[in-house]
């Protein structure tokens, strides 16, 4: 168990963490959240003695971090993952720790193909991506098969694969008896994860509960109700019997509307009793994601603004009009409507008319010499076509008179009957 009494910390007249108390129990998994610059990173170093505290004092199982007879085998973390030689393979990094903290070189080969990395335990860890990274932390975490876990952003620069697998790796270990803390930003991945939440804003403790607890504290549940929109009456109508009978309604963008104060058997026994026909009656929990925004909204220190691109945007022509917005765009559940389709086929180019070129295989005619279907026979041809110039057209003589011989000067000598007869329509490079 991790337990942390009156932690403060400062740094010069920064103070990153101030009297904050709290336990992580073992058998479950705690998430620890907070905004940037919350003091997370100050207090999960405090606990590994990598800073000292400049009042209070935090323990691991009853004993300081510095105390602890071969901490390796009893605490693993993974603060940065980037903390690996990088001229190093996998295997010998993990071989090393192993070393220095008298555990056999089998477990290395164990771990790395805990967290999959077996096929490239000979690779130096500065070609791994940052997943594969995150991955080997994981690995040096786990080498001691410690009873107290820390990781600080596990699964960041992990795929959908890794990030469940991180998941089901937390939780098993959970499951074992082990203490796990974890500090993510992910709220969607810490809703499916962890069981307990520490919350810190500004370095100060602001929730210490389960998840469940947390999310029915921070935000409001309510029912989304819907009536027919043919018939505005019947809205008005039941807004009317609702708020007679406690409830307290707000109208939705859609038309639908948001009703607290009444459970959902309540809501329809008032509908059916006003003879008011529901199209939809629905409850509405708020997410983790929601109620975490909520309590810390006071606790952010950086903020974003809009960007105004100052001197960047470009002035409108005379005449013309600004784009007009999409209606709906923005709002919940929008989403861009779906390319125009031509005989079933997105993108589709228009058929052309009798007798133009067919067309190629992105909708434009095909350029000449090319196969239906696939590639021209001479990407060039139709370029050197253009580049090519042309032979000047000799005039033809009419067809229904036979062509007149001219008379020969008496010092030409006679061509040879052998000479090949040029095409003057072919281009000269061609002839």
């Amino acid at each position: 168990m991790i337990e942390a009494v009156g932690l403060t910390k400062r740094y010069g007249d920064k103070t990153a963490v101030y009297n904050l108390s709290f336990q992580v129990r073992p058998g479950a998994v705690t998430g620890f959240l907070g905004p940037n610059g919350s003091g997370k990173s100050t207090t999960m170093r405090m606990i590994l003695g990598l800073d000292n505290p400049t009042a209070g004092h935090v323990t691991i199982g009853g004993h300081p971090y510095r105390k602890l007879p071969n901490a390796a085998r009893h605490v693993g973390a993974l603060l940065d993952a980037k903390a690996v030689h990088g001229g190093r393979a996998a295997r010998n990094h993990l071989l090393s720790l192993a070393q220095l903290s008298g555990i056999p070189a089998r477990r290395v080969d164990e771990v790395l193909g805990v967290v999959g990395l077996q096929d490239v335990a000979r690779r130096r860890s500065k070609g791994f991506s940052l997943g594969m990274g995150q991955r080997l932390g994981i690995a040096a975490a786990l080498l001691g098969d410690p009873q107290v876990l820390l990781f600080d952003e596990p699964v960041n620069g992990l795929d959908p694969e890794g990030i469940h697998w991180v998941r089901n790796l937390m939780k098993a270990l959970a499951a074992e008896g082990r203490t796990v803390f974890v500090s993510s930003h992910l709220m969607s991945e810490m809703a499916l994860t962890a069981d307990h939440l520490i919350v810190i804003g500004r370095g100060q403790l602001m929730a210490d509960m389960s998840v469940t607890e947390f999310i029915s504290a921070n935000s409001a549940d309510f029912a989304r109700v819907r009536t027919p929109d043919t018939e505005p009456q019947l809205r008005e109508k039941l807004t009317s019997a609702l708020t007679e009978a406690g409830g307290h309604v707000l109208p939705e963008q859609d038309g639908a509307l948001r009703v607290t104060g009444l459970p959902l058997p309540r809501i329809s026994d008032v509908a059916h009793a006003s003879d008011v026909r529901l199209w939809e009656l629905s409850p509405h929990q708020a997410s983790l994601e929601e109620a975490y925004m909520r309590m810390t909204q006071g606790a952010v220190d950086y903020r974003s603004t809009a960007d105004q691109k100052a001197g960047l945007q470009q002035p409108l022509p005379p005449g013309a009009q600004p784009p007009m917005p999409v209606p709906g765009q923005g709002q919940p559940g929008w989403y861009a409507p779906p390319p125009p389709q031509q005989g079933g086929q997105p993108f589709a180019a228009p058929q052309g008319a009798p007798g133009q070129a067919p067309a190629g295989p992105y909708g434009a005619p095909q350029a000449p010499g090319a196969v239906p279907g696939g590639q021209p026979a001479n990407p060039y041809a139709a370029q050197q076509a253009q580049q090519a110039p042309q032979a000047p057209q000799m005039p033809q003589p009419p067809a229904s008179a036979p062509p007149a011989a001219a008379p020969a000067p008496p010092s030409a000598a006679p061509a040879p009957a052998s000479a090949p007869v040029t095409d003057p329509t072919k281009p000269e490079d061609a002839r």
